[in-house]
């Protein structure tokens, strides 16, 4: 049975890998598995995997990016090195917005907004928005280099970025729409979100960790500590292959698919809710 549950870990992990960085909501589609194919785990555990597995995603864009994120790369000249530092300083500003609203919310997110009604209504809502931002996208954007960010645009895109602790709504695609709104180009938008989401997931792992060990004083068994490994591993391997497939395919298309993939699996879900309710209870 715990072959069972292995497999499991690993289609979530997959899962994970996909859709982190797809504007399509990893913590959607994460709940909604689990609400189709329940891992045999308690409550209090799934809180932490759901999570912590995000950090396999984390490294993927560290890997990938290491050398445009580290300044203190000898391969840099001192510009370099400034414009590195000036780029993490925007990116920080940019995660002031969701990380003082998660510190508020992060229970009624948990409880309230992770029902499968929530989830169906914020893939269709922002499925929308992505339709209707490409089909007014100015063709000339005012940024197309990370560097001409403005610590004003950046706070902003951040602020776009609280949108995505409502389950269904994708944290890369509420800050790539944002983003793009507010005037930058696709792969700009793209790889900002990419930079975003490492303060943003360690944050957020930080704080289920410390919640659940030291505040309510869960633990771990083994085997749940192979099931959050397998995962998590499988997360990072996945996040490689998509951040690669997204930053070729944006350079050709625009996020329109995307936007009716959301539509499409709303209303999926709704139907699901109204005919086989407790296949999602």
């Amino acid at each position: 049975m715990f072959l069972i549950e292995i497999l499991k870990a690993i289609v979530q992990g997959i899962v994970q890998g996909i859709t982190e960085w797809l504007p399509v909501s990893s913590t959607g589609h994460i709940l909604l598995l689990d609400a189709v194919w329940k891992m045999n785990a308690s409550e209090a555990f799934f809180d932490v995997f759901k999570v912590i597995i995000q950090l396999g995603s984390i490294m993927a864009v560290v890997v990938l990016y290491f050398h445009k994120l580290n300044p203190f790369s000898p391969k840099k000249s001192r510009e370099e090195k400034k414009d590195t530092w000036i780029l993490w300083s925007k990116v920080l500003i940019a995660s002031i917005p969701a990380a003082i609203a998660g510190l508020a919310l992060d229970d009624l997110i948990d409880g309230v907004l992770s029902a499968p009604i929530i989830i169906a209504a914020a893939l269709i809502l922002y499925g929308i928005a992505f339709i209707w931002m490409e089909s007014r996208k100015n063709k000339r954007e005012q940024v197309s280099d990370l560097k001409d960010i403005s610590y004003k645009r950046a706070f902003g895109i951040g602020a776009f970025q609280m949108l995505a602790l409502i389950p269904g709504t994708s944290r890369s695609g509420s800050t790539i729409l944002g983003a793009s709104l507010l005037g930058t180009s696709r792969a700009v938008a793209a790889e900002f979100s990419f930079f975003m989401a490492i303060p943003v997931m360690l944050g957020a792992s930080a704080l289920k960790v410390v919640k659940f060990f030291l505040i309510d004083e869960y633990s771990f068994t083994t085997e749940e500590w192979i099931l959050l490994a397998v995962a998590t591993v499988v997360s990072f391997l996945v996040s490689v292959l998509v951040i690669r497939f997204l930053m070729a395919f944006i350079k050709k298309h625009d996020f329109k698919p995307f936007g009716w993939y959301r539509i499409a699996l709303g209303i999926v879900v709704l139907l699901v809710l109204w005919l086989a309710p407790q296949v999602l209870s």
